[in-house]
């Protein structure tokens, strides 16, 4: 059986509104305007160290702040879980995937803390046989060793990675293993431009997708 491995934020779950809640509380307790949904999808992707530091350069605070705002947005970060909502289809097709005997992983630069939280508040720990967060390495995607990690504690067999974005892309790249583009996640640039194995727009079909990735690999 094969070893399938998921981003988490833009590829199984939309978990932009609560960031930006989050992103918001810490601004507005500094005295500034706070940031719209469409600046918060743009500034995730590379962990929550590089979202602290979009969102202060989108408010001109100054690097000096960095740690003072990273570790204040952290706090908020664990517990960020009431407006998150999954994909349509993302639990039926993860159901369809282990009960053909697939092991499932996650590999997300969203820190562990907050990927635990969520997993837990939609009901989806149950789904995966290892998660591996931004900070559970000393480094994190684009570099192929997390993905390798999570990889290595699922065994043996061919291999997947799902995920919506550029660093997504270049991760599998780095890793050498075939890529399956989620297109309604937090990329920035065209999806026609994103490296890719294939790309999908629902999860409808998305377990007959993968099964084609696996034969074709």
């Amino acid at each position: 059986m094969a070893r399938i491995v998921f981003d988490l934020d833009g590829t199984l779950i939309d978990s932009a509104p609560d960031i930006q809640a989050v992103a918001n509380g810490v601004l507005g307790a500094e005295g500034q305007q706070p940031i719209t949904l469409e600046q918060t999808r743009k500034f995730i992707g590379n962990g929550a160290p590089t979202f602290v530091a979009r969102m202060r350069a989108a408010r001109d605070i100054p690097d000096s702040e960095q740690d003072r705002l990273l570790t204040a947005f952290k706090i908020g970060y664990v517990s960020a879980v009431e407006l998150t909502e999954i994909y349509a289809g993302a639990i039926p097709a993860l159901e369809a995937l282990k009960a053909k005997g697939h092991r499932l992983g996650i590999c997300t630069n969203k820190p562990f803390k907050p990927t635990q939280s969520v997993l837990a508040h939609l009901d989806m720990t149950r789904l995966f046989d290892v998660v591996i967060g931004g900070d559970s390495l000393p480094v994190h995607k684009p570099d192929p060793a997390m993905l390798h990690a999570a990889l290595d504690q699922l065994g043996n067999g061919p291999v997947v990675y799902v995920g919506d974005s550029e660093v997504d892309a270049e991760t599998a790249q780095n890793a050498g293993v075939p890529f399956l583009l989620f297109t309604q996640g937090y990329h920035k640039t065209d999806v026609a431009s994103i490296p890719q194995t294939a790309r999908f727009d629902s999860y409808s079909d998305f377990v007959e997708l993968v099964e084609e990735t696996l034969a074709g690999a």
